[in-house]
């Protein structure tokens, strides 16, 4: 009996719902969205007005949804050739070529139009500016051409603190940008860490990664001189007075335990290093952005109380 290819079965609603969720790379798109929100309360002294709050976080998790949505659909070759990506719904060939199109139009134009009516039309461009800054600058020239992909695109996946900010005050501020400066540098340490160890992956699609084009060795201490690096940016929230001393504490031993896992992997490596340091440097992102948060809000509280 000839077999129906999955593109041309008829999934259950449910099944085909996760299909489409699953275009959107949730565990991605829910960093993303946690960052722009932290910029969201970073931009008042207050509380952030609940409408704001409510389709900005929305928006702009529906357009990174679209975002993520293209960059299967490009890439659902290479997804097929790698291990960590093979069970993504395009590389599985669930979904068509056209329901992926269409579905990632329609995240688009919803999460644009909830940004421009209901946040402010700064915000839906640049939310719309860093859609194609990931779907096409990245995914489709920078990707597939240099071992320096992940540094120059990395400056699409850093904007989301950005978007929360202009989504509050209608501006971009110095402030914002430096949240910014902070994920972009986050970023190569974080990404080769995996990139180590699925380097084979990586090596077999034919993407020039840089352990692929430049060696295991030369990676490692790549992460670690972009580790050292990120230390000194997470310390100016502190210099500019954007945030306290427990901020500052926070980011330092947070840094620290980066320098260490980063250290540890250039002098000894093996895969399992790469998994922790990849792990950490998750975790480690998470963490930072909730200090600014928590730092932000007790020096507001306590500064009455200690004039």
């Amino acid at each position: 009996m000839q077999s129906t290819p999955a593109t041309e079965q008829t999934a259950p609603l449910g099944t085909r719902l996760r299909q489409f969720a699953d275009l959107t790379k949730p565990r991605v798109t829910m960093l993303a969205v946690f960052c722009a929100v932290i910029g969201m309360f970073l931009a008042t002294p207050g509380m952030v007005d609940p409408t704001v709050l409510v389709f900005g976080t929305a928006g702009i998790w529906i357009l990174a949804g679209g975002a993520f949505a293209v960059n299967c659909l490009i890439e659902q070759r290479i997804d097929a050739q790698m291990a960590r990506t093979h069970n993504r719904p395009m590389a599985r060939g669930e979904l068509s070529t056209l329901q992926a199109l269409v579905f990632a139009l329609l995240l688009a134009l919803l999460g644009s139009a909830l940004l421009y009516f209901f946040v402010n039309a700064l915000t839906m461009w640049l939310t719309i500016a860093t859609f194609f800054g990931y779907a096409f600058i990245y995914t489709v020239l920078l990707k597939p051409t240099t071992p320096q992909n992940i540094v120059i695109g990395g400056l699409s996946g850093a904007m989301p603190p950005m978007l929360g900010w202009a989504a509050v005050t209608g501006d971009v501020g110095p402030e914002s940008m430096l949240l910014v400066l902070i994920i972009f540098v986050w970023t190569p340490p974080h990404f080769w860490a995996l990139a180590l160890y699925r380097v084979e992956d990586y090596r077999k699609s034919g993407l020039p990664m840089l352990p692929v084009t430049h060696g295991s060795e030369f990676t490692r201490l790549q992460i670690l001189l972009y580790t050292f690096l990120l230390v000194a940016v997470t310390v100016l929230p502190f210099v500019i007075k954007m945030s306290g001393w427990l901020y500052l504490i926070a980011a330092l031993a947070l840094g620290f335990g980066f320098i260490a896992h980063a250290w540890r992997l250039y002098k000894d490596y093996s895969d399992a290093r790469a998994r922790k340091t990849f792990a950490y440097s998750l975790w480690y992102l998470a963490a930072l952005f909730g200090a600014l948060l928590f730092d932000h809000y007790l020096v507001q509280y306590l500064n009455p109380l200690f004039p």
